[in-house]
């Protein structure tokens, strides 16, 4: 064989070589920007939404619970709103002053979004696998935990300290206080399914040619 016709079918062999590569490379180029492992910054965003919807459901069921008992709807939201206005927050009206108590609603809102976070990433990362009844003990116990931190490590004393008062540690009912927890944990635990992380797999083949 002379030497041309031995070039020509070097040449063909170094473009099938190429191929083959731009086969096997494209398959984890395309998937190269999703993580290998636990992905936290999504599931931090995760968490923030979905904290917005266990906040909701928790003013909701504070709400609901308030108007059955005689008291103001937004009772907990004028109690909330005692830590930057101090005890005149508790003479707000619907009316009057809808848009300070609208305000309080999103505060509460934001400040659920931020709760959310620690919630979905507990029990994402190390109870995605967990069982039932298993992943409600942890919810609860976050909830639970998330109380006390908040009511007798922080409320407690700061409040007194910058405002003057302790007025939501004070005069939140423990029952209320620690049932608007739990359904916030709950409710986290509910949609926590809705913050996964499910890397795309395409069939294999796809660029194959």
């Amino acid at each position: 064989m002379d030497r041309d016709a031995l070039e020509a079918q070097l040449a063909q062999l170094r473009q099938q070589v190429s191929r083959i590569e731009a086969q096997l490379t494209a398959p984890e180029a395309a998937h190269a920007w999703q993580p290998r492992g636990y992905y936290t910054t999504y599931h931090v965003l995760a968490g923030m939404v979905l904290g917005l919807f266990a906040a909701a459901a928790s003013l909701l069921f504070n709400i609901v619970g308030a108007a059955m008992f005689g008291e103001h709807p937004l009772q907990l939201i004028r109690v909330y709103l005692t830590f930057p206005m101090g005890e005149k927050a508790l003479e707000l009206d619907t009316v009057r002053d809808g848009f300070v108590l609208a305000a309080g609603c999103c505060l509460y809102l934001g400040t659920g979004m931020i709760g959310g976070i620690p919630f979905h990433l507990v029990l994402s990362r190390y109870f995605g696998a967990a069982s039932g009844g298993r992943r409600f003990a942890v919810a609860t116990a976050l909830g639970l935990g998330v109380w006390l931190v908040n009511y007798y490590c922080v409320l407690y004393w700061l409040q007194p300290m910058l405002i003057g008062g302790r007025w939501i540690v004070d005069m939140v009912p423990v029952y209320v206080a620690v049932a608007t927890h739990l359904v916030f944990g709950w409710t986290m635990l509910l949609v926590d399914q809705w913050g996964r992380f499910v890397p795309r797999h395409e069939p294999a083949g796809l660029h194959a040619r």
